[in-house]
């Protein structure tokens, strides 16, 4: 099982972030960062939100309740957004067969 820390070390590499980018964009400290890497600390609830923001995830995937990442929807018009829904639904009946 991956731990929280491991969790957030994958994701902040992949986006190619340091930890005193990431720790800039919480408004913590880089040593925050890697407690939480470090598995030493767990972050609050607005922190554990803004890290799901971040990263485009789940705060359940971060925690390892949930493992699907989330499509970041929020530039998107009315009208995208009810295509999207459209397609998804389409896709879902496809698999279903």
């Amino acid at each position: 099982m991956v731990n929280f820390g491991d969790k957030l070390k994958t994701l902040r590499t992949e986006a190619g972030m340091t930890q005193t980018e990431l720790a800039k964009r919480l408004s913590i400290t880089k040593s925050v960062v890697s407690y939480y890497e470090l598995q030493e600390r767990t972050p609050s609830p607005d922190v554990l939100i803004q890290l799901a923001d971040i990263f485009h995830v789940t705060t359940d995937y971060l925690l390892g309740i949930d493992h699907k990442k989330m499509i970041d929807v929020s530039d998107l018009s009315d009208e995208d957004m009810h295509f999207l829904l459209i397609t998804i639904e389409t896709l879902r009946k496809k698999n279903k067969k």
